[in-house]
């Protein structure tokens, strides 16, 4: 006589562990009542908004960096390396919004590719990195593509970009 099977969820259930002192067990979806979101009359989202466009805008950055070996963080951290030659590993995280660790691997890349210079001595001692001169000569092309792009937002959407020059009027 061939082994009858029993349905999966009950199978699951089975081998549940019995709930801990104290605490109920989880629901079930049979215990959750069927519920909709309450109706709300769409509204626009400033920050929606912003994160749908800065997207949009982002990975036309990305693609216009990509043939030269660079992403929009290896663009970021060399600015700030060419910027301020000598930034110290810290500094160059903190300006980037990533951990100090994710510097070094990404600044490592960096002195792989050839586009920085580290003549830190030894761990623990003061950070000197500067952009090498391929560094430059990638900033220089990837600089004339961004401003392609500021020109083509600007043409498209001038009122953006007139306030967006008022934003960092505020924050700068």
């Amino acid at each position: 006589m061939p082994r009858r099977l029993r349905p999966i969820a009950d199978t699951a259930r089975d081998r549940c562990d019995p709930p801990r002192r104290g605490r109920p067990a989880p629901p079930t979806i049979e215990d959750v009542p069927e519920t909709t979101a309450p109706q709300r009359e769409p509204r626009f989202s400033p920050v929606i908004a912003l994160i749908a466009v800065s997207a949009s805008w982002e990975g036309r950055l990305s693609a216009a960096l990509r043939d030269l070996g660079l992403s929009t963080r290896k663009f970021g951290l060399l600015g700030h390396i060419g910027s301020e030659p000598g930034i110290s590993f810290s500094e160059l995280a903190r300006r980037s919004h990533i951990t100090v660790q994710s510097a070094h691997t990404a600044v490592r890349t960096l002195v792989d590719e050839g586009l920085v210079a580290d003549a830190t001595a030894h761990a623990g001692s003061a950070s000197d990195l500067r952009i090498t001169a391929k560094g430059i000569a990638v900033m220089e092309q990837a600089h004339q593509r961004l401003l392609e792009l500021d020109s083509t937002l600007s043409d498209n959407m001038p009122r953006l970009a007139q306030s967006m020059d008022g934003v960092r009027a505020g924050i700068v």
